[in-house]
């Protein structure tokens, strides 16, 4: 057993789980204060991919949700992650859903949350990727205790963006306004755009999944991104839920190709409880919200899967929601994933989980 192992079972289990995520995240910033030297281009570990006109040092990063706002991208990239999603970001501030909502169960190595979104808003995450862009231009050293060195890493920074909790979910135009925001703040500073639709803990959120409303939605933040970073073409993709219908996959493939997205994320969260091995009074406990973890690995790989079969060979499709291993990994590599998200494995398994996987893979 490992000495994160052995903590996490002994120790975190025990405490609040949104605590523990706060301290092991604030813990994770304190070891790696990251900053970077000019020039620096090193490499992660893995193998590398290029996807959506963009060279990934390797296939693995990290899912969004865990840095909501961006505080910490360059300490987890000195794990071993090669690209990091921040957010979910919305057009305004909000503090999210009430506590507790933030759970786990280790006997499926699954976590349920109905965080809600809860972010410091696009203008404040915006200025922030704002300040560390021009860290990097500037080139300065990082340091680790007293002594200086050089970072090794290269991180590929993705923003999801979602809806405003406050923003009526049947107002399309506030809807759209809304995103809009987002991603004309956001834009000139992600390496890649990501429209979350699929979060079950934002209300009315997954309707907007249904393609008469997606269609309008994505065209608005293409055109929102477009106009914040002339000259480069910031690539857009969608999230979409575990708990869509096959049919409805296929139709959102569809129209992922016709307006001419540069890739899927799938899956996010389940609202599915079927199959656990926990019991029902810790499943009671936890209470509604999104599931994810080891549960979510079967569908995730399934809705892989069919959106590969439709898509073809071109568009690149992320695939997260129950990866653990590097042969599982390897699956969903073998399964047509361009590249892969974890979030609760790396909670599960602790700090050198993603080094040891892009390793695994690239042996």
């Amino acid at each position: 057993m490992s000495g994160y192992r052995w903590l996490f079972d002994h120790v975190l289990v025990h405490l609040d789980a949104e605590r523990a995520h706060r301290l092991g995240f604030w813990l994770v910033r304190q070891r790696f204060r990251v900053r970077f030297t000019r020039g620096d281009r090193g490499r992660i570990g893995g193998a590398g991919v290029r996807a959506m006109g963009i060279d990934f040092p390797g296939v693995l990063g990290l899912a969004a949700g865990f840095d909501k706002n961006a505080v910490g991208i360059d300490a987890l990239a000195a794990l071993g992650f090669s690209f990091v999603e921040v957010g979910t970001v919305t057009g305004e501030p909000q503090p999210g859903n009430q506590r507790p909502r933030l759970f786990r169960l280790p006997a499926d190595r699954a976590v349920v949350n109905r965080m809600g979104f809860n972010n410091d808003g696009a203008e404040v995450v915006a200025a922030r990727l704002g300040r560390r862009a021009g860290g990097l231009r500037a080139g300065v050293r990082w340091f680790r205790g007293s002594q200086a060195r050089t970072s090794t890493t290269k991180v590929v920074v993705g923003v999801n963006i979602g809806k405003t909790k406050a923003v009526p979910e049947h107002d399309e135009a506030a809807v759209l306004a809304d995103y809009r925001k987002s991603a004309g703040l956001l834009a000139p500073y992600a390496d890649y755009l990501v429209v979350n639709v699929s979060s079950p803990n934002t209300p009315g959120l997954r309707d907007l999944q249904a393609v008469d409303r997606l269609r309008p939605l994505l065209d608005g933040v293409r055109r929102a991104a477009d106009a914040a970073t002339p000259g480069r073409r910031v690539p857009l993709l969608v999230k979409i839920a575990p708990d869509l219908s096959d049919k409805d996959v296929l139709a959102v493939a569809d129209l992922a190709v016709d307006v001419g997205l540069d890739g899927i994320v799938a899956t996010n969260t389940t609202v599915a409880r079927d199959g656990l091995r926990s019991s029902p009074e810790d499943v009671e406990r936890a209470g509604p919200g999104g599931l994810s973890g080891a549960p979510l690995r079967g569908r995730s790989l399934d809705v892989l899967r069919l959106l590969r079969d439709r898509v073809g060979p071109g568009l690149t499709l992320v695939s997260v929601g129950g990866i653990e291993t590097a042969a599982d990994a390897r699956a969903r590599l073998d399964a047509g994933a361009t590249l892969l998200q974890a979030y609760t494995a790396f909670v599960y398994h602790g700090a050198g989980w993603p080094r040891r996987v892009q390793r695994q893979l690239e042996r």
